[in-house]
């Protein structure tokens, strides 16, 4: 089971995203779990992650970002903003895949 963490600025957009995400990911057999959280609440998840999603919104915190959870085993990866804008849950599942493929 893959545990999916998507950041945004306070955690709105980042919800109709998950769910997509969810969504489409069920209907592919994936086996992951999608939570949707503010940034500010990232630290509470390190333990629990395998991939950090962040909102297009928040690509000047990538590097950031990737320094908060080196420590981790977790792969980051900003959603390009023509996934994120269209809520492609097909698109983002493929994301996830590659990222978990090449061990980013």
């Amino acid at each position: 089971m893959t545990k999916v963490l998507l950041i945004c600025g306070a955690g709105a957009s980042s919800g109709f995203m998950a769910n997509a995400i969810r969504k489409a990911g069920k209907k592919r057999g994936m086996e992951m779990s999608v939570q949707a959280r503010s940034e500010s609440q990232l630290s509470e998840y390190l333990n629990e992650i395998d991939v950090l999603l962040v909102g297009p919104h928040l690509k000047y915190m990538e590097d950031e970002l990737r320094e908060k959870v080196s420590g981790y085993s977790i792969k980051v990866s900003v959603i390009p903003q023509n996934i994120y804008g269209t809520l492609d849950g097909n698109k983002a599942c493929d994301l996830i895949a590659n990222i978990l493929e090449s061990g980013e």
